[in-house]
């Protein structure tokens, strides 16, 4: 079997290259003056309330050294928590604290850290280490998502999420992203998180990636990734297509986690979501995002939108692009 496709073959199939996205759909669509909508994830955050949209809580946001050395008021007796550079990127600089581990606390993969050790990470977002362009930031203390069981034998450590690819508020295409060992418990797909695609008509999930390769069981656990349930689908596609409205961008990725006792939770937007979803669903953007521009009526509001994808794209058939295609 090879592992690259032509690029023939890769129009046939449908796959959205990244010069396409780029210059079709993000130069298109997305108003560059509205991008603080999705870099800031504080400013994303209350966005969301404001619109009734579910967010994980917000415990604090440390804005100074001195809101750094005084964290733990923040946390009100809170023991677990996690905490991110409000312009962060790729995961970097957050840390998730499972609890307390006497004077001290411990982080989600069992390394302790010193109440020293968390006002040194603090001041090391606050000098920009993890923001864009290296910006002066500030630091989110936020509730720790505790993911739904459905996920226990099919991800490490971590938080698994849904990144889901909204097209003039339309949801496209999704996929469920699983942390492993090899990722360090975080899901992204870079640092070696599994890859599932999401049928979703069905909420399903369907085939798996890893590392760029096609795979059927987690590299961990062993357990099959395929015809998992996804709870509160519905509402994921729901809350996926109210992203529109909420940050006026046409070509977005919205990322959803799945909390045991609080449902799905939006976690962040992306103004260049990456074209790795392509590779898990084994389906490429390009067609569903034509069939949008096409077919739907762009009057419909966001439940409607949420409805209509799942009738548009049941069982849709297309070519399935070679699994190495879009990273070719």
């Amino acid at each position: 079997m090879r592992w690259f496709a032509l690029p023939s073959e890769l129009r046939r199939a449908g796959v959205l290259s990244m010069n396409a996205r780029n210059a079709l759909y993000i130069a298109r669509r997305n108003p560059r003056r509205l991008y603080p909508r999705v870099d800031d994830k504080l400013l994303t955050k209350q966005l969301a309330l404001d619109a009734g949209l579910a967010v994980p809580e917000l415990y604090g946001v440390v804005s100074s050294y001195h809101d750094a050395r005084g964290f733990e008021r923040m946390l009100d007796g809170r023991e677990d928590f996690v905490i991110k550079p409000a312009c962060g990127a790729g995961g970097d600089g957050i840390v998730v604290v499972s609890g307390r581990l006497g004077d001290g606390y411990l982080k989600i993969n069992g390394t302790r850290m010193t109440r020293e050790d968390i006002v040194y990470h603090l001041g090391n977002i606050l000098s920009g280490m993890y923001s864009f362009g290296g910006r002066p930031d500030r630091a989110m203390i936020e509730y720790r998502v505790k993911p739904d069981a459905v996920f226990n034998t099919i991800s490490h450590l971590g938080v698994p999420d849904v990144r889901v690819i909204v097209h003039r508020g339309f949801p496209v295409l999704a996929m469920l992203r699983l942390p492993t060992r090899n990722s360090g418990g975080k899901a992204n797909l870079h640092q070696g998180a599994v890859g599932t695609g999401i049928d979703i008509a069905s909420g399903r999930t369907t085939h798996g990636v890893w590392h760029g390769q096609p795979v059927d069981r987690h590299p961990d656990s062993m357990e099959p990734l395929e015809g998992v349930a996804i709870p509160g689908w519905d509402r994921i596609l729901e809350l996926s297509a109210g992203g529109f409205e909420l940050t006026g961008l046409g070509y977005l990725g919205v990322d959803i986690v799945i909390d045991r006792d609080r449902g799905p939770l939006i976690l962040e937007l992306n103004a260049r979501p990456g074209l790795a979803i392509q590779v898990a669903n084994r389906r490429g953007l390009r067609e569903r995002l034509e069939i949008v521009d096409r077919d739907a009526d762009m009057a419909l509001g966001a439940i409607e939108r949420a409805a209509y994808v799942r009738t548009a794209f049941a069982q849709a058939a297309s070519p399935e692009p070679d699994p190495a295609g879009p990273q070719a």
